[in-house]
This record gives C-alpha cells, sequence and structure tokens, in this order.
C-alpha cells in the first residue's frame, strides 16, 4: 500500500529525529500566541508532512507530574494543520473535528510528527503522533481541517489574520 510505513520504521525516524539536535527552526507563518506560549517549535513542513518539538514546562504538567493532555492535544492539533498547510502555505486552516487517543504518558522532549492523508478544495484529513524521547508513541489524533483565505491586516494589528469567516 502506497505512503504506508511500517511502525519498526516510523519508530525509529522518530527516535531518529529526536537525536538530531540541529534540525533547523522554521517559522509558521503567523504569530500563535497560545503556540509561542507553549514553546512549540517546527522543524518540517513541506510535501503533506510536518515535525514539531515541545518539552513541557512544570506549569504545562498534570497532578502525575507529566505533560497535561491538553497540551499534547494542542501539539497534535498544531502538527496536523501544518502538515494540511505545507501544500499551500498562503492559506490558514481552522480545526473542524479531532479525535485523540492516548496510549501512554508523555514525558521529557516530544516530537510530533502529522501527515495530510487526503485534501479536497475547501478540506484536510489529517493524522499526528506524538513521540517521546524512546521513540515510544505517547498518543494519535486524527483531524479534519477547513482551508481558509488569509487576509491582510491593518499596521495596527500584530496578529496575522483578521477575523475570518468559516462559513
Amino acid at each position: 500500500m502506497p505512503g504506508v510505513v511500517p511502525l519498526w520504521q516510523a519508530k525509529a525516524y522518530a527516535f531518529a529525529s529526536l537525536q538530531n539536535l540541529e534540525l533547523p527552526v522554521l517559522k509558521f507563518g503567523v504569530e500563535i500566541p497560545f503556540v509561542s506560549h507553549l514553546g512549540f517549535t517546527l522543524h518540517r513542513m513541506e510535501k503533506g508532512e510536518s515535525e514539531l518539538r515541545y518539552e513541557a514546562r512544570p506549569e504545562h504538567l498534570n497532578s502525575f507530574d507529566v505533560t497535561h493532555g491538553g497540551a499534547s492535544m494542542t501539539l497534535l492539533d498544531v502538527t496536523m494543520a501544518t502538515a494540511a498547510r505545507s501544500e499551500t502555505p498562503d492559506m490558514g486552516v481552522v480545526t473542524i473535528e479531532m479525535k485523540t487517543s492516548f496510549m501512554q504518558p508523555a514525558r521529557g522532549p516530544l516530537v510530533a510528527k502529522g501527515r495530510l492523508i487526503h485534501r479536497t478544495a475547501t478540506m484536510a484529513f489529517t493524522e499526528g503522533t506524538v513521540y517521546d524521547a524512546q521513540g515510544k508513541v505517547c498518543s494519535h489524533a486524527t483531524g479534519t481541517f477547513k482551508y481558509v483565505k488569509r487576509l491582510p491586516v491593518d499596521g495596527r494589528s500584530t496578529h496575522g489574520l483578521k477575523v475570518i469567516s468559516t462559513d
């Protein structure tokens, strides 16, 4: 089946990515304050794929001292959105639907990989996986995104988008 990667190969790739600390940090294309607050970094955004990295700060942990599920879900959301935008970076996307499964606690530095599974003129269907430093899968999600045009802003705004209609 084209495009299907064996699980062992995906784990090996995730582990190798974690070990390669020299990957360049890319720009998301628009300032997203919450993403900046969490400290996500973008390392790949091309050909329907994305890679982000994240290490939770103490205030991003839950009462079990592991990355809060909301932070992991945000990481997956941004990773999938970035994969969706990778082929049309001039377009924005908004999340329509997301389903997440948590396999094990997310500890330490994390790598999230996203993939654009299918797209239409207006919709993107994606998946994303978060790996820990040992290459183990912590969580996995699927998501549906709607493509939206980026609108110019006036010089008074620091945010890269005006309010948009999702209709």
